[in-house]
């Protein structure tokens, strides 16, 4: 199963968030993205701890189109360095896993 993965992002605001996901679908990069709504997330930025509200969002594609979403994250993003991480599927639905590599492109 590890021909799929979800890719955890997290965004600055609700609207910044729903573009992204939508993009990220209509430009078949990922077939689904759950926008998971607010998060408050603790890091380390600068040398400081820093604190934020955030929005999560939890993308469903192939493991072989990671590259292409990280990059199409990045040029929307507005984030310095943004979230963008691949976590494989190990298993599932094999009807939902099939309807990823459907709906998904490597162009």
């Amino acid at each position: 199963m590890a021909d799929f993965c979800s890719v955890y992002m997290t965004f600055d605001d609700q609207a910044e968030a729903e573009f992204i996901a939508r993009a990220l679908v209509s430009e078949e990069l990922v077939v689904c993205a759950n926008v998971l709504g607010g998060a408050r997330s603790f890091y380390r930025w600068e040398g400081a701890v820093q604190a934020d509200d955030e929005i999560v969002v939890l993308a469903k594609t192939r493991q072989a189109l990671v590259d292409k979403v990280t990059a199409r994250v990045k040029e929307l993003h507005s984030y310095d360095c943004p979230c963008v991480v691949a976590l494989p599927i190990e298993g599932g639905n094999s009807e939902y896993l099939e309807w990823i590599a459907q709906e998904t492109n490597e162009k």
